[in-house]
């Protein structure tokens, strides 16, 4: 730190940071200002963009993938795949050749074939697996919030090169859900080696897969070192290292990019955007976000179970101050979970209008006339959907205060964050999402469905029979038409029932410096090097 708390660039850092990492002074070396420390490297257990960024997308392939800066799906480590009449089996040829990393402890002595898609479902799905618990407190989140154990009734192996699954009932998002980053492909003769060993969790915290970076080494909270592959199915990576640099400070994170010490970085401030945009080093890309931002009520902890509580305190957020202060432009009020850029959007709902008075009323008849005491947890992190948990929290807290709502201020490290939330400790919490599949099963489901409670992605813990009816129905419906009208009807119970206030929807902002070629902005969020390069 310099003066008045200004970060300082120490000349020769980088040179510094690749003579430590051993690289080649001619290598290309990429370096990613990220925003935070991954939960692990194992995207089967976790639901976070910080983690899959670090594990999923540089490491791992699934059957199907999204073509990059898009949601459409496409071929994967399954070069085809067919679908019966009746949308119950979904069966896969298998791509020949691709080959999985390798490391001190295992050496792969056979290419990805089928055994490797059963291995990385059934962990998740056989509770009796002997990869389903390698470690206390560890659940596979994503698979439950989405439910896939009621979705898939069996995945069978027809050969080496072919695998089926047979659906329960006709499922729309189902290839979607398969190109999603808990879909992961991990290696079955590596579970195989670490199980003989007796080590079986060195599987999860020593990644192999068969993606286009390597893992090299991880120092919490500092940085994550990867090294191109070679032998990558779709080509080597044009960059020969990639290394993430956690730099959790928004302001830090810009001087490094300004220095050159990352070319690419994570989440900008927007007080930062307008320098951002005529600083000649730097391409400043954008795009509406896929996202929600939302502070969520937790309805099995009191006052919150009381509805009336709910539509008070959303009555008594000034959304307009909280857009103007946090967001600076990037933003707009968010008065549904889902997007208005997305597919079944209820246009027709109207947003809880600021009204300090009428929030004060629905207090005292919900039986706190005198108001209430609670605590309100604040992102550690910045996040595309919210820039700056800290000062929204802020404002939240003098709004609430106004109505005889004092709120404490509470935070955690962004793993623990999780973990407490996926445990249910809290009462009021800021959160937010991604979408990772264009669906809005992928919001309705994963965020406020009932299987999500348990999985940890429904930090409101709100589960209503009547929206879970029409989300369920909507996932089997035919025609995007219908799903789109029951989608529209279950936004009007939530926005009834107030399990969450609805904050922002931002606008995504990436900088990256002008000698980088090639990289595209995701809408689902992620940061992808798989095809990235720099100018010599």
């Amino acid at each position: 730190m310099g003066k008045n708390g200004k970060y300082v660039i120490k000349a020769g850092l980088l040179a510094v940071l690749f003579a430590y990492a051993g690289f080649a002074a001619a290598a290309t070396n990429l370096v990613y200002c990220s925003e935070g420390s991954p939960e692990g490297f194992n995207p089967q257990f976790f639901t976070t963009g910080t983690t899959f960024d670090a594990s999923s997308v540089p490491m791992y392939n699934r059957l199907v993938e999204f073509e990059l800066g898009t949601t459409k799906v496409g071929p994967g480590l399954a070069e085809s795949w067919e679908v019966s009449p009746d949308g119950l089996t979904y069966t896969f040829t298998l791509r020949k050749g691709v080959k999985f990393h390798s490391s001190a402890k295992f050496k792969p002595s056979r290419d990805f074939n089928a055994d490797d898609v059963l291995f990385s479902y059934n962990r998740m799905a056989n509770p009796a697996h002997p990869f389903h618990k390698t470690a206390p407190g560890q659940t596979f989140a994503y698979f439950e919030d989405m439910g896939m154990n009621n979705i898939v009734d069996k995945l069978e192996k027809i050969d080496d090169r072919t695998v089926r699954f047979t659906l329960k009932h006709p499922e729309a998002p189902f290839i979607a859900n398969l190109a999603m980053d808990f879909s992961s492909i991990l290696s079955a003769e590596y579970a195989d080696k670490m199980l003989a060993a007796g080590t079986p969790e060195v599987i999860d915290r020593e990644p192999i897969g068969t993606g286009a970076f390597v893992f090299g080494s991880y120092q919490k909270d500092a940085i994550i070192r990867y090294k191109a592959f070679d032998q990558y199915w779709k080509g080597r990576p044009k960059i020969d290292n990639l290394i993430f640099a956690i730099t959790p400070d928004a302001s830090v994170r810009y001087a490094k990019l300004k220095a050159g010490e990352c070319q690419v970085m994570a989440y900008p401030k927007p007080a930062d955007i307008a320098m951002m945009k005529n600083d000649p080093a730097i391409n400043l890309l954008s795009q509406e976000g896929l996202n929600i931002g939302y502070i969520a009520l937790n309805v099995e902890k009191k006052p919150f179970d009381n509805k009336l509580v709910r539509q008070a305190l959303n009555m008594a957020v000034d959304k307009k101050s909280i857009l103007s202060s946090v967001y600076q432009g990037g933003g707009r009020a968010a008065v549904n979970p889902i997007p208005p850029t997305m597919w079944s959007y209820n246009k027709n709902i109207k947003d809880y209008a600021y009204d300090v008075e009428k929030a004060k009323a629905l207090l005292a008849k919900a039986g706190y006339p005198n108001g209430l005491e609670i605590d309100l947890w604040y992102l550690p992190v910045s996040r595309p959907y919210n820039p700056d948990g800290k000062r929204m929290a802020v404002l939240v807290q003098a709004d609430w205060a106004k109505i005889g709502v004092k709120a404490k201020l509470v935070t955690y490290e962004w793993g623990e964050y999780k973990k407490r939330s996926k445990a249910g400790e809290q009462q009021a919490m800021m959160f937010g999402w991604t979408g990772d599949n264009g669906d809005p099963d992928n919001f309705f489901d994963t965020l406020l469905g009932c299987n999500a409670v348990n999985g940890g992605g429904n930090v409101a813990r709100w589960c209503n029979k009547d929206f879970e009816a029409l989300t369920q129905k909507a996932k089997v419906a035919p025609t995007q038409a219908e799903r789109s009208k029951l989608y529209e009807k279950a936004q009007e119970i939530v926005k009834e029932e107030a399990p969450w206030i609805t904050i922002a929807h931002s606008i995504a902002y990436t900088p990256v410096r002008k000698n980088v070629i090639g990289f595209k902005m995701d809408p689902t969020g992620h940061f992808n090097f798989n095809n990235v390069d720099l100018k010599k």
